[in-house]
């Protein structure tokens, strides 16, 4: 059984309830890559019936984070090293569209330091955790962060892709970083440097922040995977 004791869920909107619950379980490292379990296991763990499970696994493998094992029911999709790469490498591109879309484009969002005031406390919250290495909070925060942020260029489809490619390459990195022990001062905690950086319209300030970014996750998780 991969979740003992599921947090209370209501009826309202019970399918999101269940698979934001179950992304979390697996972005946390209590469900492991690799990781198998069935719709029946789920639903007794959450006290609710198959068919909102069934759809919530459904959308978890749609976004690429469960596998369907046949016959088995789902597993913890497991990426590699060579994903991870892909990942920083796509997530560098969007943000740095993004990011030059709303320095060119002054229709697109308001941008002055009052406008960002929420971003801007997301990535507070995140630049603290990174800080202190807990990976619970920083995770929490940095997709809050990123997701408002990219939510300025008004492409609601972007934002959704971002959001999703984040998600994935946290959790390519997650099982790496809950097994290094300490990691206070190991991880990026340049939020607000970027917040700065579009209340100035600065893209290129912004990509050397990304690039620095990504270079910095990158040799992180080559490290902790001795590559």
């Amino acid at each position: 059984m991969p979740v003992s004791d599921g947090p209370a869920v209501t009826r309202s909107t019970l399918r999101q309830q269940i698979a934001d619950a179950l992304r979390d379980e697996i972005l946390a490292g209590r469900l492991s890559p690799g990781q198998e379990f069935t719709v029946k296991e789920i639903a007794e763990g959450y006290g609710v019936s198959a068919t909102p499970v069934r759809e919530a696994l459904v959308d978890l493998s749609a976004q690429g984070l469960l596998d369907s094992a046949q016959h088995r029911g789902f597993r913890v999709h497991e990426y590699s090293f060579a994903d991870y790469r892909a990942m920083i490498e796509a997530r560098s591109l969007v943000a740095d569209g993004i990011f030059r879309g709303l320095a060119d484009d002054p229709s697109r969002a308001p941008r002055t330091a009052v406008d960002l005031a929420g971003v801007r406390r997301r990535g507070e919250e995140a630049s603290r955790a990174a800080g202190a290495g807990d990976l619970n909070v920083l995770i929490g925060y940095d997709l809050r962060f990123w997701r408002e942020l990219s939510a300025l260029f008004g492409n609601p489809y972007l934002s959704d892709f971002f959001h999703r490619l984040r998600v994935q390459s946290w959790m390519c990195a997650v099982p790496h970083l809950r097994a290094a022990g300490d990691l206070r001062g190991r991880l990026w905690a340049g939020h607000c440097e970027l917040v700065d950086a579009l209340v100035n319209r600065d893209p290129d300030a912004a990509h050397a922040l990304i690039a620095s970014y990504n270079n910095d996750s990158l040799s992180l998780i080559e490290a902790l995977t001795g590559r």
